[in-house]
């Protein structure tokens, strides 16, 4: 098991998606999207990652896309909440509390967070909660 963002983490995630790829129906959006995340229990505090989905699966992996759209700031608990817990109500709320700052096209955002996810998604972030610490 490995801290959410952690270099392990990533490297157990692409694991993960490597084992899916082809299996996952494609995101409806291609959006790249910059992470930034603050409050970090390891390292310097802070993280940054993107989320990429334009060659069909979704990628997140350290480090900024220079042709990125959109970056989204947000505090390490929000993000875990967020993309491990799968809490769309504490998206919500941190995004309404100002924990969630976007800068560049919001819309790629919302368009992430729309539609069902398919049992093969589903179960990439059953995976993807296993591997990570609590």
């Amino acid at each position: 098991m490995a801290q959410f963002l952690s270099d392990a983490w990533l490297e157990e995630a692409e694991k993960i998606r490597a084992e899916f790829h082809g299996k996952v129906t494609p995101p409806t959006q291609k959006v790249k999207i910059n992470l930034v995340v603050t409050a970090v229990p390891f390292g310097d505090g802070t993280v940054k990652a993107h989320i990429d989905t334009s060659e069909g699966d979704t990628e997140i992996e350290s480090g900024h896309l220079d042709d990125a759209t959109t970056t989204l700031t947000t505090d390490y608990e929000t993000a875990r909440a967020v993309f491990i817990d799968q809490n769309q109500q504490a998206a919500m709320q941190a995004f309404m509390s100002g924990k969630v700052q976007i800068s560049g096209d919001m819309t790629k955002i919302m368009g992430m967070m729309q539609g069902t996810p398919d049992p093969a998604a589903l179960e990439i972030a059953a995976r993807l909660k296993a591997v990570t610490d609590d």
